[in-house]
């Protein structure tokens, strides 16, 4: 039998007081969310009439996850960050935003303060023996469809193993291995030579991966480069491609595949086109331009103000 007591006057009062909001003092705005996350957790409690054993395994798995840092990773994994995206895309519909490179999630592995170089970077250093060597290029054009001098292209992926810099546990890699901010050219173009990366998966001990075994769900990403784009009078694009032909393409456990983000990844063997690129052998290449957005009255209304590593 489930004992219904959620609507009753007293559960009532009960959440007011424990969220604050028959105090004085404290945020109003957190005192409104507070609110409404225990409120919805009390009626899920007797909904779906929670145990006591349940409850405290639960507290148990946020102490977990918190120990481990994967709450950024949990959070793409249950599609919250999707979600946000979702609404962004709504948002933009309402406004009459149509066009532009869609947008897809950061992912929590970005690192402030990467090298900064003009138009042209090498990403990796040369360590990873078993990397392919990938030439990536394309033009940032504006909202009026010009392509834009001076835009910053701050770039990030992993190695062959699946690993970034700052956060590998092998420590390999040295800081910002495979991270630069590309400045693009006087025609808009940005180019990068570094390696063709591979996906990864979640720590398969750890407490992300453990809740998506109860889910039936796999923890892997396909192989991907990660994007931010500014530039002046536009808005900040935060994007990712995916390598095209990894088996993992759309079937990514964070749901950052979208039309448009998996550009052709083109086998390079041509002799004048090696030579061209100054190297000995063949190489994978990706064109991939970007449009960015205009401001909204004057706003970024797309900047995410979250806790990111520097270094």
């Amino acid at each position: 039998m489930t004992t219904r007591i959620f609507n009753t006057p007293e559960v009532q009062d009960f959440l007011r007081l424990a969220s604050g909001l028959k105090q004085d003092g404290g945020n109003p705005r957190t005192k409104e969310i507070i609110h409404r996350i225990l409120s919805d957790l009390f009626k899920t409690i007797e909904d779906l009439n929670i145990t006591s054993d349940e409850y405290w395994a639960g507290v148990a798995y946020i102490n977990q996850l918190g120990t481990r840092s994967e709450a950024g990773l949990l959070s793409p994994g249950l599609g919250l960050d999707r979600y946000f995206d979702m609404r962004m895309d709504a948002e933009d519909a309402a406004l009459g935003v149509t066009d532009g490179t869609p947008r897809t999630i950061e992912g929590p592995l970005y690192v402030a303060g990467a090298p900064v170089e003009q138009g042209f970077a090498r990403l990796d250093d040369g360590s990873d023996k078993q990397g392919h060597t990938l030439i990536m290029h394309g033009t940032v054009y504006a909202a009026d469809g010009k392509p834009v001098s001076g835009a910053t292209v701050e770039v990030w992926h992993a190695n062959t193993k699946g690993f970034y810099s700052h956060f590998d546990p092998t420590g390999e890699q040295q800081p910002f291995n495979m991270r630069r901010t590309i400045v693009t050219d006087a025609d808009g173009r940005y180019k990068f030579q570094s390696i063709v990366p591979m996906g990864y998966g979640c720590p398969p001990d750890g407490p992300t991966q453990a809740l998506l075994n109860q889910l039936g769900r796999h923890g892997n990403r396909p192989a991907h480069i990660h994007f931010f784009v500014t530039a002046d009078g536009h808005r900040k694009l935060t994007t990712q491609i995916n390598i095209d032909g990894d088996p993992l393409v759309y079937d990514d456990f964070a749901y950052a595949t979208r039309d448009g983000l998996v550009p052709p990844l083109v086998e390079q063997t041509d002799e004048a086109r090696i030579k061209e690129e100054g190297l000995t052998g063949p190489f994978s290449e990706i064109v991939f331009d970007i449009k960015l957005s205009a401001l909204v009255n004057g706003v970024d209304n797309q900047i995410v103000d979250r806790p990111r590593l520097a270094a």
